[in-house]
């Protein structure tokens, strides 16, 4: 009884305040009252405040409002890593739709068949990338060749009637068990990534380096944990990060945030560890971790906190964090993926549902506020 009500109850008790009933929009507009003169986001050269990144967004809520765009309605967003990507995905947002992430290197035919699934009416894409859709019968929006028309809209926020239980994104999975399936997640699955947890320190001074396509959801981490708290979210605008072009990103604009993909860390370890020593907080996911690379990064870099994030897409990027510890045990074996992050539960359970005792072999069974509304259609 003992160690049942450990494994169901004590090891899951991570309840915390955080926006349960706002919308990821809504944060954001409450944080450009708090800091409108604070820079937002940054690419190459180019800058916008949280004011001026409002007011961008704010007309192309407007604009896309008047095509029509409904609560709930799935708009698909073809872009690159830019600043037009963020003032897109703000905007559809705040007209009360969801937005569809396409990749622009993804396969014509993963491209024809997310249009297929979504039966997205708009897509938001820049002139480069248009010829690269597949034919469709989408309106197509180019936010570059487009924007005198959409400059004349209203720069006022929208009075939006969407809550914190209406879709914000769907993002499709790899398709490895056959089909790619949409992954519908609501705004309030994403407050519960971002406020209120303790895997890793979120707040205005952080600098976070946005690399991931948005495609994936650990972008959802780059942009919302940086856009919602205040913090400058730097895009990343190089094709394939090496250990230089990290470093110099890095160096260049006082980056503290980074997230890494398994395989991405272990390379950077492998070419030039010190690349990252400006790091405070590294967080690595995606796949197993490797121990002999995890040592050498706690040699290397002394001042960095390492975190191992585990979590799938439906689950809204994050489930276990391990903040891994500054002195590894020299026999350890695997690195652990740590506890449920707040408002997330976690069981280890056999094929009859039932919980296995401590050091017993299971499946990981994920419940809590971040879990996805569904897979769509």
């Amino acid at each position: 009884d003992e160690e049942r009500y450990q494994l169901l109850s004590l090891w899951n008790e991570t309840h915390t305040d955080y926006p349960s009933d706002k919308c990821i929009h809504q944060l954001f507009e409450e944080q450009v009252k708090r800091t409108p003169d604070a820079v937002a986001v940054v690419c190459s050269e180019q800058k916008l405040t949280y004011n001026e990144l409002n007011c961008r967004a704010n007309q192309l809520a407007h604009y896309l409002q008047k095509l029509g765009v409904k609560p709930e309605e799935l708009v698909g967003i073809c872009l690159e890593r830019s600043l037009d990507m963020i003032v897109g995905l703000l905007a559809i947002l705040k007209v009360g739709g969801a937005y569809v992430p396409i990749d622009p290197d993804y396969p014509q035919e993963r491209i024809s068949f997310m249009l297929q699934d979504t039966q997205v009416k708009i897509i938001l894409t820049c002139e480069s990338l248009q010829n690269s859709l597949p034919n469709h019968q989408t309106i197509v929006i180019c936010l570059d060749k487009d924007w005198q028309q959409i400059n004349q809209a209203s720069p006022e926020n929208l009075n939006s009637t969407v809550s914190a239980d209406n879709l914000a994104y769907v993002i499709y999975t790899s398709g490895s068990t056959g089909k790619p399936k949409g992954v519908e997640v609501i705004h309030r699955s994403v407050n519960r990534l971002l406020f209120g947890v303790h895997y890793a320190h979120l707040d205005a001074t952080q600098r976070f380096l946005q690399m991931a396509p948005i495609a994936f959801d650990a972008s959802t981490f780059e942009i919302w944990g940086a856009l919602l708290h205040g913090a400058r979210c730097v895009i990343f605008t190089e094709d394939i990060p090496t250990a230089t072009s990290l470093r110099n990103a890095i160096d260049k604009h006082g980056i503290t945030i980074l997230w890494l993909t398994a395989a991405l860390f272990n390379k950077i370890i492998d070419d030039n560890s010190q690349a990252l020593s400006g790091i405070k907080q590294l967080l690595i996911g995606g796949e197993a971790l490797s121990v002999a690379h995890v040592h050498k990064a706690l040699e290397t870099l002394p001042l960095t906190q390492i975190i191992n994030g585990y979590g799938p897409t439906e689950s809204t990027t994050f489930t276990c964090c391990y903040p891994i510890p500054k002195q590894l045990e020299a026999t350890i074996k695997s690195i652990p993926i740590g506890c449920p992050i707040s408002n997330t539960q976690v069981y280890i359970l056999d094929n009859y549902l039932q919980p296995v005792p401590i050091g017993v072999v299971g499946e990981l069974h994920i419940a809590g506020a971040g879990l996805a509304k569904g897979y769509l259609n």
